[in-house]
């Protein structure tokens, strides 16, 4: 930490961040370990944040829990001017690295999003007449998700599907999506605020712009995010109060209630009677729920699906899949760890993802990561209300002014050098957020759907 304080002071005054792969992974190792060519660890990753505000990488934890043949095996690595630990350092980052791909992938992107939304286009669906207000709310965050997921599964996530040929879990991939679903998923913990507190990055404040005090003051995704938050936040809550003005509105709506029932009964029967979900019971609780959905459908997939390329694109920056164990892993297999000591270097190229899973993952972070030509944006006029409602035309048309101030902010906030997370020699300009795009891979632009 450069000497700036003990540990004592970076835990109290919240500089210590942890990237944790451990609890969710551990379980899995010796189940992978048994699969070929592939590993895995639980792992922990420490994090300080500087005065500068940007994090720096303190130490990686890697464990291997004990089995009937072996006993536990954990060791903590940290960077250092002795050269052999200096390429074990980096050889445990790409192990990390493998970790955050697998997770990204299988929770934050596929789990959160494609899955997640799925209850709500069959519910929406069966209960919602057409032209029910919701439904015509809704529909538009709706599009080619079903049709995106059925291809999904027949070729990324299906059993010898790309995500098993090329990431670490390999045939446990879906497994784990699952068990992070059972562990961690909650409805309530969705809406973007309430993820921000849960991760530890934020913490409520009244005083504060959006109501929140972020732990990292240049976060590039919670910045922008909330600003795209704010604006769905009142698009929706305008859009509610002029069909649904008193309580009794909203609980007195058979459809809406019927299709609130079915989102946590059948799509999600195993958490059903959960006490975190919201009841449909207020113009406010509805509002709140309707811009959860439309914040994961849009917002959300854009900010953990269009960057993929760009950040994954080149292999050794974001493996898919870390191959080898450590060359110091005990019981020490001597010529494996001698050959590491010959050529770091090779030992190193061994670990990371084969030429043939390489470009493949590159290839399908490509496709992944562009948008059609037919893109519909939020809050784009190509999907603007088509009824003679001059109240809601109006609140939309504020909504589509409110996004295109919020692309103007974040060019702003990519050239000002202060904002080192976002600005500076060799940093990638944070534009995830911003609502429009051209087509093609551009690292920008917010779909109204979960569509590719």
């Amino acid at each position: 930490m450069g000497h700036t304080m003990t540990v004592a002071e970076a835990v109290k005054s919240k500089r210590l961040f942890m990237l944790d792969f451990h609890d969710l992974f551990l379980p899995y190792v010796h189940k992978i370990r048994a699969l070929q060519r592939t590993t895995m660890y639980g792992s922990r990753t420490i994090m300080f944040l500087t005065d500068d505000g940007t994090l720096r990488l303190l130490a990686i934890e890697l464990t291997r829990p004990a089995s009937a043949t072996m006993p536990q095996w954990r060791q903590v690595f940290t960077s250092s001017t002795d050269t052999t630990k200096s390429w074990l350092w980096r050889m445990a980052k790409s192990h990390v690295r493998a970790h955050d791909a697998g997770h990204h992938e299988l929770v934050t992107h596929w789990l959160r999003t494609h899955c997640a939304v799925e209850p709500y286009i069959l519910a929406a669906n069966r209960q919602l007449s057409e032209m029910h207000p919701i439904y015509q709310l809704l529909r538009p965050h709706f599009r080619y998700t079903m049709r995106i997921n059925a291809l999904a599964r027949s070729a990324l996530i299906n059993g010898g599907g790309i995500i098993e040929l090329t990431f670490s879990p390999q045939r446990y991939a879906m497994e784990l999506s699952s068990v992070a679903y059972d562990k961690l998923w909650r409805f309530d913990m969705e809406a973007l605020p309430a993820d921000l507190v849960r991760r530890g990055m934020a913490e409520e404040d009244p005083t504060a712009e959006h109501g929140l005090k972020l732990a990292i003051k240049d976060y590039p995704f919670a910045n922008d995010g909330l600003l795209i938050w704010d604006a769905i936040k009142g698009w929706v809550q305008a859009y509610v109060s002029r069909y649904y003005p008193t309580a009794a509105s909203v609980s007195g709506d058979a459809e809406l209630q019927a299709f609130w029932t079915e989102v946590r009964t059948e799509g999600h029967g195993d958490k059903k009677d959960a006490p975190w979900w919201p009841k449909l019971d207020t113009p406010e609780s509805l509002a709140h729920t309707l811009t959860t959905i439309i914040w994961v459908a849009a917002a959300h997939h854009a900010a953990v699906n269009f960057g993929q390329y760009d950040f994954g694109g080149y292999f050794p920056n974001r493996p898919s899949i870390a191959r080898t164990n450590m060359p110091v892993e005990e019981p020490v297999d001597a010529a494996a760890f001698e050959k590491f000591l010959d050529n770091p270097d090779q030992a190193l190229r061994e670990c990371f993802p084969s030429q043939v899973q390489a470009t493949l993952v590159m290839a399908v972070l490509d496709v992944l990561s562009s948008h059609s030509p037919d893109e519909e944006y939020l809050g784009g006029m190509e999907t603007a209300p088509w009824g003679e409602d001059t109240t809601v035309r109006a609140a939309y048309l504020r909504f589509n002014e409110q996004l295109k101030a919020v692309e103007g902010i974040i060019d702003g906030r990519n050239k000002n050098r202060k904002l080192k997370n976002r600005c500076g020699a060799g940093i990638v300009p944070y534009q995830l957020m911003k609502p429009f795009s051209q087509p093609g891979v551009t690292g920008k632009g917010i779909p109204n759907s979960t569509s590719i």
